[in-house]
């Protein structure tokens, strides 16, 4: 799965915190912690690479968290801003990808390892310097990174004038009527004196390692939830298409014998544990004869595509039992017209459906899981 890039365990990414510590801010005069972190363009960036400024601003970030994805433009607009004037802008994600939980990563379409980042920055344009700490978080610790994003300004003699917020834009992209950090920017240009030196710094918490137990934990419990499917005709297919309900629904064609249809099978799994505590749901819809039917639940277990709890009251107000169906014999073509009438019958196939029953987006054949997520993050942004 996308987030589960194979991240080499080096010597030092065993050094990780088991247990929960004090993360103390960097206090206001104090000097710039030192670094040597590799980037997202392929080159390894040093506190030293940016002595000409006139001021540093690093901004503790990532991709996942809505706060920092709201952001991203704005980061990269400020240094634009600023780029002729001495300053220098520096991005680092401090965060441990293996520290998050599925259901923490339904707010942007990726998640914070080291290769997700590059994908991240290639989509926000960033041309900043996109720095990783997450192997062993030394960086993030010496300066004491609470939230995403979290902003530490530093003058020409690389002391702290400012920390905190970024901005006012709390989880909205586009301009915003206030930023602390441009603000903290230009005093420093002036030869003055930052007025509010400290803020709070609002967003997700930095994932620290000692929280990959709770994603261990969190991997356990949808390991044992229950699987279960149900038998889909016409009708039921027009009541799921139709969507009354505030959720926006994927609804995936599948079959057992269908190869690129289980290979994508634990993507959506992991699409809908991301998502589950947003407003929406995955529907798999397999087409194998009824006599298939223990080999259909078979699959459906082995990739664990159970219903996430939260979805589980809002299933039994729409008298459902699941959100697994196999097409009834004889019914095919009819839940096909009821559900996509432009449908060829390829497999797999997958159509994203809005609350009210609009029909934002198709794709036949397998998925990209970080286009589906995008898709996603769009739908959820407008319903």
């Amino acid at each position: 799965m996308i987030r589960h890039f194979l991240l080499a365990l080096s010597t030092a990414s065993l050094l990780v915190a088991a247990e929960p510590f004090e993360v103390k801010t960097l206090e206001i005069g104090a000097a710039a912690p030192d670094f040597s972190l590799p980037g997202v363009d392929g080159k390894t960036h040093s506190l030293k690479d940016f002595s000409s400024a006139k001021v540093l601003a690093v901004v503790f970030t990532c991709n996942h968290c809505p706060e920092a994805y709201a952001a991203s433009g704005r980061i990269q607009e400020t240094a634009n801003f600023y780029q002729d004037k001495g300053v220098a802008v520096v991005a680092i994600s401090g965060n441990d990808p293996l520290a998050l939980r599925a259901d923490e990563l339904g707010y942007a379409p990726h998640g914070d390892s080291f290769e997700e980042m590059k994908l991240a920055a290639k989509e926000a344009n960033w041309t900043i310097p996109y720095l990783y700490d997450g192997e062993t978080q030394a960086v993030t610790r010496a300066y004491g990174a609470q939230s995403t994003p979290h902003v530490f300004v530093f003058d020409a003699e690389r002391k702290l004038r400012y920390t905190g917020r970024m901005d006012e834009g709390y989880r909205k992209a586009g301009p915003v009527e206030k930023s602390q950090m441009r603000d903290a920017i230009e005093a420093l240009l002036a030869g003055k004196e930052v007025t509010t030196p400290t803020t709070r710094s609002y967003g997700c918490s930095t994932k620290w390692s000692y929280k990959r137990d709770s994603v261990t934990k969190d991997n356990e419990a949808w390991v044992n939830r229950e699987v279960t499917v149900a038998s889909m005709d016409a009708a039921v297919a027009k009541s799921i298409v139709a969507n009354d309900t505030d959720k926006v629904r994927l609804i995936n064609f599948w079959a057992t014998t269908c190869g690129p249809c289980v290979a994508e099978m634990p993507d959506l799994v992991e699409t809908m544990r991301r998502f589950q505590n947003r407003p929406f749901e995955l529907i798999t819809i397999s087409t194998d004869p009824a006599e298939d039917a223990k080999r259909v639940l078979a699959v459906l277990k082995a990739k664990n595509v159970a219903t996430p709890k939260p979805r589980e009251a809002a299933m039994k107000k729409e008298n459902r039992s699941t959100n697994n169906y196999q097409v009834k014999d004889g019914e095919l073509d009819a839940v096909a017209d009821a559900i996509s009438k432009d449908w060829n019958g390829a497999l797999p196939y997958t159509v994203l459906v809005a609350p009210g029953g609009e029909i934002l987006w198709k794709h036949q054949g397998e998925l990209d899981a970080v286009e589906v997520r995008r898709q996603l993050v769009k739908a959820l942004q407008k319903h």
